[in-house]
């Protein structure tokens, strides 16, 4: 942790989502061993990052968000209202027009080429919420601390492996060959380490942003959660899916209070 935390904020952000993206390329892995993924042991994991990427939002990006734009003397909470808003409506966007896009698609391409895309967009909010904390943690910025945004890389890294699997196991199922669905699989995460880079070097060139920028990421992974992580862990099992994300949540919690 000593040679991590020495180094620029923008190597931290890429080693940290290439760590996000090897953990993808593991679950795309699977394609090589398995036909499908335990819906229990699912339940679980997602509810465990969805607990961790909840808690990450509020103690690693939202508080400081508002934090920061009181020290900056904005209006203490609206920079971070129109960030999380913003960061929410990218998502639903991005969905709708995919929607739109893949509307006259036959059917069976349009579920697999949906899930490729849909996957792949929602790693950028994630990318790029990784982007920002560590950049946040360069500039000392009020309440945005290492672990924090370590944490946050660790919770997008879990919630990534089964992602990596819900790419590569459908496409294996239909017809594609096992090299092809874990290629495409893993894949869908590249653009993490990318946007984690953009986010990083906006947060430290253009530093009066950083509320909008911290809440815009919030925003962004909040709803993820609510529509992908959730409804997907849920829809094996509740109970362990709501202890999952209890524990997931009170982890980050204890780490970024108590650590950070």
């Amino acid at each position: 942790m000593t040679w991590f935390s020495g180094l620029s904020p923008v190597i931290q952000a890429l080693i940290a989502s290439i760590f996000t993206w090897l953990v993808t390329l593991l679950g795309a892995l699977t394609v090589f061993f398995f036909k499908c993924i335990n819906k229990k042991v699912l339940s679980i994991v997602l509810g465990f990052s969805a607990g961790v990427m909840l808690a990450a939002s509020f103690w690693s990006l939202l508080i400081p968000a508002i934090d920061l734009s009181s020290k900056l003397n904005y209006i203490k909470w609206l920079i971070p209202s129109l960030g999380f808003i913003f960061g929410g409506l990218f998502v639903l966007l991005s969905d709708k027009f995919l929607d739109k896009v893949m509307v006259n698609s036959n059917v069976f391409c349009k579920k697999n080429l949906l899930l490729i895309i849909a996957i792949t967009m929602h790693n950028i909010p994630e990318g790029m919420a990784i982007g920002v904390a560590f950049g946040g943690v360069g500039l000392n910025s009020l309440g945005v601390s290492l672990i924090g945004a370590v944490m946050l890389a660790l919770g997008i890294g879990i919630q990534n492996f089964p992602e990596g699997a819900a790419v590569s196991l459908p496409l294996r199922s239909s017809g594609m060959s096992r090299f092809k669905s874990f290629m495409i699989g893993q894949a869908s995460a590249i653009v993490e380490p990318i946007f984690a880079v953009i986010g990083a070097l906006l947060v430290l060139f253009v530093q009066s942003l950083m509320p909008f920028l911290l809440s815009f990421a919030a925003g962004a992974m909040i709803i993820v959660v609510a529509r992908e992580l959730l409804p997907e862990s849920v829809s094996g099992d509740k109970n362990l899916s709501t202890f999952g994300l209890i524990i997931g949540f009170i982890i980050m919690m204890v780490l970024d209070v108590a650590l950070g």
